[in-house]
């Protein structure tokens, strides 16, 4: 191993003390806010149970992996998708990441996500029969748009980051009432800059790749009284491609993807997620996953097809996830590369 391989790992085992450390000492359980920052996006590693941490995909892998974008072979990709979410709430994500020349100088990404929480009806307290006044409708929204940027230090090690602004509006809620008994309303409306950081290391043996990410880090947000902070969490991921340990079935028609994480949440339990993905003749892929522990999803499926032209390659990928007493969950994404 040469010399520059050992410094990678060191820098990497650094951080990953450093960030599990980070996370041990700070968690809390349930306390956590915005959290549709913690919603896989990608229909393609949703369907794998969300193991991502060590994939090189496309645009999208600044949502798990920022550092895999150092690795694109394209000169552009981009990428855009929504989820149908449990409670009629959904999610729109779009990104593109471009690599310059060839990558010298590092590959640059921009992406934005939004949450829709559907409609909701304000009310207030009344001493009549009723119990309650109707104050209107009232919308609540978040949204996040950052800026991403990975540079392979070598043809193995990377690493890159996300620097993110984030921002959620609960709507106007009515705290009182003035002399003329007309309602007196607040704003609950709060931002925030957020940072993800990611490694991913390439080890040499086959096609096995070894991935780490912190997402989330920022300050405490404070609505009234109670500050609570973002859903930090800390993965580090292992994938492969299994035909490579069979020589004789490995063929460039097809391949067979395994992808496992270990995640520590700051407010859940650590969970493991296991993911593969079936990619026939280079067009159709077909993918199973598995996340535990969970309260109410943990399975999930999906499949994706693609199609490379001359100078471009377009694909599409659809993931279902079963969820308990809620709605099923739906996930669909579209990619393009240049």
């Amino acid at each position: 191993m040469r010399k520059e391989d050992f410094i990678h790992i060191a820098i990497l085992l650094l951080l990953t003390t450093a960030a599990f450390g980070q996370v041990k000492v700070r968690e809390k359980r349930a306390q956590t806010g915005m959290k549709f920052l913690s919603v896989s996006t990608d229909a393609g590693i949703s369907a794998m149970g969300g193991a991502g941490t060590a994939l090189e995909i496309n645009a999208s892998s600044m949502f798990y992996n920022p550092a895999a974008m150092a690795f694109l072979t394209s000169f552009t990709n981009f990428s855009l998708g929504r989820i149908d979410w449990i409670a009629d709430m959904s999610y729109s994500y779009a990104c593109a990441a471009v690599n310059p020349v060839e990558g010298r100088y590092g590959t640059i990404g921009v992406f934005a996500m939004a949450a829709d929480y559907g409609d909701f009806h304000g009310t207030v307290r009344d001493p009549g029969e009723s119990g309650f006044v109707d104050t209107g409708i009232f919308t609540p929204s978040a949204f996040t748009v950052g800026l991403s940027y990975a540079k392979s230090l070598s043809t193995q090690f990377s690493v890159g980051g996300n620097v993110k602004y984030v921002t959620q509006d609960l709507g106007n809620s009515i705290i009182g009432f003035d002399s003329d008994l007309n309602y007196e309303e607040k704003n609950y409306s709060e931002n925030v800059m957020a940072f993800d950081f990611g490694v991913l290391y390439r080890t040499g043996f086959k096609s096995l790749k070894f991935g780490m990410c912190v997402r989330n880090f920022s300050r405490e947000v404070e609505y009234e009284d109670e500050s609570f902070q973002l859903p930090l969490i800390f993965r580090i991921g292992l994938s492969m491609d299994a035909l490579d340990l069979f020589p004789a079935l490995n063929e460039a028609h097809h391949s067979l993807l395994l992808s496992v994480d270990a995640t520590h949440p700051r407010d859940f339990h650590e969970q493991l997620n296991f993911g593969f993905e079936y990619l026939f003749l280079q067009t159709v892929a077909l993918r199973v996953g598995y996340s535990t522990p969970n309260d109410e999803h943990d399975f999930s499926a999906g499949f994706g097809l693609r199609r490379s032209f001359r100078n471009y390659m377009l694909a599409l990928d659809y993931a279902y996830t079963p969820f308990g007493i809620f709605n099923d969950v739906h996930r669909f994404s579209l990619q393009f590369s240049l």
